[in-house]
């Protein structure tokens, strides 16, 4: 049997039924959009409270799509503020750096001035300044404990003089060039100084040993030495003036202990050189009657 004519291609009941549902659903706001544009007229408060009432009801939806969309509106500022405070951070951390740098910079010269100021004072108030002069390299690291001074026999340096800092002894020229000299640190170990013990006059004779700390050695026997007990030249041998601070001792002991210092190679930077130091000789007797 052959198909009706007017039979339409595709067409279905699903298709059907979904045109018939918005024809309903055409007619039911048409409908409702009347009752409303009625009551709007007729009777404004109660078509205020049905107004109020379907606000309520969409206030949270219409919230939530607010919040959404000033969320989908921020992302661009927030990529950009991200971008601009890694940008900002990098340069205040370069300016930080910089900083730091000039900061070190000043407390340098500041250190270098309170010690130019403190040896200034040592050469006013000492006679037999030969020269003031920089100690351009010490070999504080080795066994051997040199340090080369920017000043020689031009100036006056000859070996046997004493070099000491604002803070105490150094040590002793030992070589002279025409304008540097070579100078026996105090840790060496073939240097030897005569000392005294600040509190009571105690003799005893320092000793370099070559890692940076001394060996003090009491001439008496029978001594203690304790920790914190300052030593400084005594004059004796006539190479050194006396009184110029030597080394502290380190820690308590018998008649020998070791000693730190007041002068640490790592920190030379200026020095004075002095005369030999020769104390006066004793005087003759008078001859008797």
């Amino acid at each position: 049997m052959a198909p009706a004519r007017d039979r339409r291609t595709g067409f279905s009941r699903r298709r059907q039924y979904g045109a018939f549902l918005a024809y309903v659903l055409a007619v039911a706001g048409a409908v409702v959009g009347a009752v409303l544009l009625v009551a709007s007229t007729f009777n404004p408060p109660a078509f205020g409270t049905l107004r109020m009432t379907l606000g309520s009801v969409t206030a949270p939806i219409s919230g939530s799509i607010a919040a959404l969309g000033d969320l989908a509106s921020g992302v661009p500022d927030t990529i950009g503020n991200y971008f601009f405070v890694h940008s900002e951070n990098k340069r205040l951390r370069a300016e930080l750096d910089r900083s730091r740098k000039l900061l070190l910079t000043a407390r340098t010269i500041a250190y270098d001035n309170r010690r130019l100021r403190r040896l200034l004072a040592v050469r006013d108030r000492t006679p037999d300044t030969v020269v003031a002069a920089r100690l351009v390299s010490s070999t504080g690291s080795s066994g051997r404990r040199f340090a080369l001074l920017n000043a020689g026999r031009w100036q006056g340096v000859i070996p046997g003089m004493a070099v000491r800092g604002p803070e105490g002894l150094i040590g002793r020229v030992t070589e002279a060039g025409p304008a540097a000299a070579r100078v026996l640190l105090l840790t060496d170990p073939e240097s030897i100084v005569p000392v005294r013990r600040t509190r009571d006059g105690l003799p005893a004779i320092a000793v370099g040993r070559g890692d940076g700390t001394l060996e003090v050695r009491s001439v008496s026997t029978n001594v203690r030495l304790a920790k914190g007990e300052l030593f400084v030249t005594s004059g004796t041998g006539g190479l050194y003036a006396p009184d110029i601070p030597v080394a502290r001792i380190r820690s308590d002991g018998g008649d020998v202990s070791v000693a730190l210092p007041f002068i640490h190679p790592d920190t030379l930077d200026f020095a004075i050189v002095q005369r030999a130091f020769m104390p006066m000789p004793s005087p003759a007797p008078t001859p008797r009657p």
